[in-house]
């Protein structure tokens, strides 16, 4: 099998001084710069909200973090994040972006958000990773970043789907953590749906050769 990496959102808003900081986000970029080393193929995707998207708590006038329901389901609120052409939507200055050969754009529809770098959440659109997972001939993925009770948990799940074997590198992410154990209950949720938890000794333990 072709493995890649999958970089899931480092980006500025995601990390401490940012607009919606996952706990201790910047912590994970040193075990991430160094997984990067071993894939032959790494990927990243960014948030890349236009002003005014639906998940921003300042269009509706409501308190962030309060549920709304949309035509797709409901929506948690948020501050507004990762806006298009903004330094809080760029990549952590930390993150060793030369190796990166791919970048995913999601959450780019104003009317619906995206946790999944695969689909919407409406699954209306597609991001395009699929047909260029496909195209590269990539069936393996790896996955790392923020948030692992978000976009980690979406995006593996629909890789899943998908008929991609996945493995998440558990100490290369971090959570929300809105409720104390979403983090768990996530990385529960892709092992009962078919998927690998391991840490990122393990991949250092394979070396360059197991990544192929």
């Amino acid at each position: 099998m072709k493995s890649a990496l999958l970089v899931v959102d480092i980006q500025n808003d995601f990390c401490p001084g940012g607009a919606l900081p996952v706990p201790q986000g910047d912590l994970i970029i040193p075990a991430i710069n160094s997984l990067i080393a071993f894939f032959p193929e790494v990927i990243a995707t960014k948030d890349w909200h236009p002003p005014g998207h639906i998940s921003f708590a300042s269009r509706c006038a409501k308190p962030v973090m309060e549920m709304i329901e949309t035509p797709y389901g409901p929506q948690i609120l948020w501050p507004d994040h990762c806006v298009q052409e903004t330094w809080g939507a760029e990549f952590h200055p930390a993150l060793a972006t030369d190796a990166i050969k791919h970048v995913v754009y999601k959450g780019t529809h104003p009317e619906i958000d995206s946790y999944s770098t695969f689909f919407d959440n409406a699954r209306r659109q597609q991001t395009g990773l699929h047909r260029y997972l496909q195209d590269a001939g990539i069936t393996e993925l790896y996955l790392c970043g923020l948030a692992t009770d978000y976009c980690v948990l979406y995006s593996s799940l629909d890789a899943l789907e998908l008929g991609y074997s996945i493995t998440v590198i558990e100490n290369a992410c971090r959570g929300v953590n809105v409720a104390p154990d979403d983090s768990a209950k996530a990385m529960q949720k892709i092992v009962d749906s078919g998927g690998r938890v391991i840490a990122s000794t393990q991949i250092h333990g394979q070396g360059k050769e197991g990544m192929r």
